[in-house]
């Protein structure tokens, strides 16, 4: 018999804009602390923290480092002149209020922005303070939260709706016997879909089981439910020292129910406030006074998590010169990484010589890993892996 043919695995389409150049919006009501996160997250007081809603109406943006241990530990190996680290690009927006997706507020540019963005830091007060207003009245994370779900999810309906409205009137020339025409009819199955998953299955976009193409149609729409969301609950700074705060486990079970597999994590902004203005060394001092460790400060793994949540990874390129962190979509192919660097890279692309980052660590040097044969050639159908260290080659 003859060797049966290996199925080749489909490759999965993410869901989001392609491109590495991808932006994470601050999201949430008005007065839960988004514009004092940004501030201490960009080091800035760009954000214009209030103590009123709506104090900030045009987005602000920033680009924050990303943390990683692998790039410091190459700047320490290389010792470069440069060193560049890759970054998350962070956008305050405006605060949203029940009855946003009708225009209430400052509803309709609040959802555009949202729009604009291609994942979401959702933050979510659970601290009381008399002195900071909260715009429903009373502090309650799990109405916040779903107030904001229920507004992104309006939208899309409306979105949806339009869009299906649209195919179904231009559906009434269809044939049945082109291509063009059961793409057309395909189109309007998925967006039919989508329509149920949010009425019917009270489901966020994200949550769905899609296909490849029902993906690409999705993408089309630019959904505010079709983006990653990270939930960042904002404690004082004593429930965030001690560990503990009676909501949760309340907010945990909410997102366990409403939104499985989202991302969770407590921080403190009057914490962050603090520590941003001292030095590392009276950082890391403050940190063990309170108990938290020589690192107290939660916005390295907030930064990181966002990084990962748009399914963002990066490579290196390492020389006396520079050290420098390239961004990229996880799956991304040789020549389309090189790209990112110049565009004749990918145009003229050779080939790649590549080292895994644990290679380089457990040989020392690049002499080292070379000798170990652990220097890879690798050509356009390569993907390239989160911490490679890649040169390129490239024709004239």
């Amino acid at each position: 018999m003859p060797p049966k043919k290996k199925t080749e695995e489909v490759k999965k389409i993410i869901l989001g804009r392609p491109g590495n150049n991808l932006k994470i919006g601050i999201v949430g009501l008005p007065n839960v602390g988004k514009s004092s996160f940004f501030n201490t997250l960009s080091k800035t007081d760009l954000g214009k923290a209030a103590n009123f809603p709506y104090a900030t109406i045009d987005p602000e943006e920033a680009r924050i480092p990303v943390p990683d241990e692998r790039f410091d530990w190459l700047v320490s190996l290389y010792k470069p002149q440069n060193k560049i680290p890759a970054f998350l690009t962070c956008i305050d927006i405006a605060g949203l209020t029940a009855g946003a997706s009708t225009g209430a507020g400052l509803g309709n540019a609040f959802l555009s922005h949202v729009r604009a963005v291609d994942g979401i830091f959702q933050v979510v007060r659970a601290f009381d303070d008399a002195e900071v207003i909260h715009v429903e009245g009373d502090v309650d994370p799990l109405r916040d939260m779903q107030i904001i779900s229920t507004e992104l999810r309006l939208k899309d309906i409306e979105w949806v709706e339009k869009e299906l409205d649209r195919l179904r009137k231009g559906s009434k020339n269809l044939g049945s016997v082109s291509l063009a025409d059961k793409a057309k009819k395909e189109e309007m199955n998925t967006v039919e879909k989508i329509l149920k998953i949010l009425v019917e299955d009270n489901m966020d976009v994200r949550k769905g089981n899609w296909t490849n193409k029902e993906v690409e149609v999705i993408n089309g729409l630019t959904l505010l439910t079709a983006k990653p969301i990270t939930y960042l609950v904002n404690l004082s700074e004593r429930d965030f020292v001690r560990k503990k705060n009676k909501w949760l486990p309340k907010i945990k079970a909410w997102i366990d129910e409403n939104n499985p597999g989202d991302s969770l994590i407590p921080f403190s902004v009057a914490l962050e406030e603090r520590l941003v203005s001292m030095s590392e060394e009276e950082q890391a001092a403050e940190g063990e006074t309170l108990g938290l460790g020589k690192n107290p400060s939660a916005l390295g793994k907030i930064t990181t998590a966002g990084y990962a949540s748009l399914e963002l990874i990066r490579y290196f390129t390492c020389g006396p010169q520079e050290v420098r962190a390239w961004t990229i979509r996880k799956g991304t192919k040789a020549p389309q990484a090189a790209g990112v660097i110049h565009s004749d890279f990918e145009n003229k692309f050779i080939c790649g010589e590549i080292m895994a980052y644990e290679d380089l660590k457990e040989n020392g040097s690049e002499a080292g890993v070379k000798a170990a044969g652990k220097l890879r050639q690798q050509g356009k159908p390569y993907e390239v892996v989160d911490g490679d260290i890649c040169y390129w080659k490239s024709g004239q």
